[in-house]
């Protein structure tokens, strides 16, 4: 029981503390507009998100669809107030359970995905906040689109898949400068009248407001370290 207050005591003082940081962020940064604070849940139970979500947060980042179906339904039931964002990788054959149960997809990367999106939000009429993730490093593990696929395929999305692309995301290579990565990706967003993007983690998240930022993915941050990273 003792472990389980010092975790919840540890995650509401670590979200006090990204606030902080992220308000000092906008306020020295020349973009003039909201930042959305997702803090990302991936790998910890209720017992941890449970004093974040009392703390006043109410966005929050998940991984995978398997791992969210095991905790959320709950949680949003006793919390309707609560976005659930997917930051992760998705495959096509869960875009059903994904549009269901996520408010924003930030991992639009590919055809068969964008087709199986479509079909799922046209079915189930009802419409996640998508982003496109470009894969600004060309990292061979990474999905994403190359950045100079980008234009193509956020206009085949809309031509071709009518679907709605709201924003980009990236996630820069961890062996490099995260700046010329934020950069580029808001280029891309600038060029294709995009006004949303996800970019920057516990690490640069205060680097990623100062490039126009809109939304910020925070996890150990807040919860402490965990098996995997963001």
């Amino acid at each position: 029981m003792t472990g389980v207050m010092n975790q919840a005591i540890d995650s509401a003082s670590g979200l006090s503390q990204v606030r902080a940081e992220l308000e000092r962020a906008q306020a020295s940064s020349s973009f003039h507009q909201p930042v959305t604070l997702v803090a990302v849940s991936k790998t910890f139970g209720s017992e941890a998100i449970a004093p974040v979500i009392a703390a006043g947060q109410k966005v929050f980042g998940e991984n995978r669809v398997q791992e969210a179906k095991s905790k959320w339904p709950a949680l949003k039931a006793a919390h309707p107030e609560i976005e659930l964002h997917l930051i992760g990788p998705l495959q096509s054959n869960k875009a059903k359970e994904a549009v269901a149960l996520f408010d924003a997809i930030h991992t639009v990367d590919r055809p068969s995905l964008c087709e199986a999106l479509a079909k799922e939000i046209a079915r189930q009429n009802r419409r996640p906040l998508l982003f496109a993730e470009i894969n600004t490093g060309a990292e061979a593990q990474k999905a994403g689109v190359l950045p100079e696929d980008a234009d193509a395929f956020l206009r085949a999305c809309r031509e071709d898949y009518a679907l709605e692309i709201s924003g980009l995301m990236c996630i820069p290579p961890i062996d490099e400068a995260p700046a010329p990565h934020f950069a580029l990706t808001a280029k891309i967003a600038q060029r294709n009248g995009l006004k949303l993007l996800s970019m920057g983690m516990s690490a640069d998240f205060a680097i990623a407001v100062q490039f126009g930022a809109t939304h910020v993915r925070v996890g150990s941050a807040i919860f402490g370290q965990r098996g995997a990273t963001e």
